[in-house]
């Protein structure tokens, strides 16, 4: 059973930078693309960016696009999402997520594995 456990949230001011950390476990962990989802209080979750797991390719949502990088270590099998250039707008409970079909997807439900959660919260 593949595990997905999210790290590095917190409390930034505006325009501050954060490093959240993905570490997934499991036998069999092979996913074909990993993302990050985010969900702010009475909001749905939103997809954030993805990353193919083998080739390294990326796509980001246009809100954090030129602000936000996915990155993974196959090797350590983590996933990292640099938060620069922080808003209040980007205050939210953010997720990494595993897909394992083959395919690019923006939505939360073609993903198969979610870890529980990390606080981001941007406020002076």
């Amino acid at each position: 059973q593949e595990q997905l456990v999210e790290s590095g949230g917190g409390l930034v001011q505006p325009g501050g930078s954060l490093r959240l950390s993905c570490a997934a476990s499991g036998r069999t962990f092979s996913p074909y693309r990993m993302g990050w989802f985010r969900q702010a209080p009475g909001k749905e979750r939103t997809f954030v960016a993805s990353i193919t797991w083998s080739a390294g390719g990326t796509f980001y949502a246009n809100s954090v696009k030129g602000r936000f990088t996915i990155t993974r270590d196959n090797a350590k099998n983590t996933l990292y999402l640099q938060m620069n250039e922080l808003k209040p707008d980007d205050t939210a409970v953010y997720y990494c997520a595993a897909m394992q079909r083959v395919a690019f997807s923006i939505r939360p439900d073609d993903y198969n594995y979610w870890g529980q959660g990390t606080q981001v919260t941007v406020s002076s």
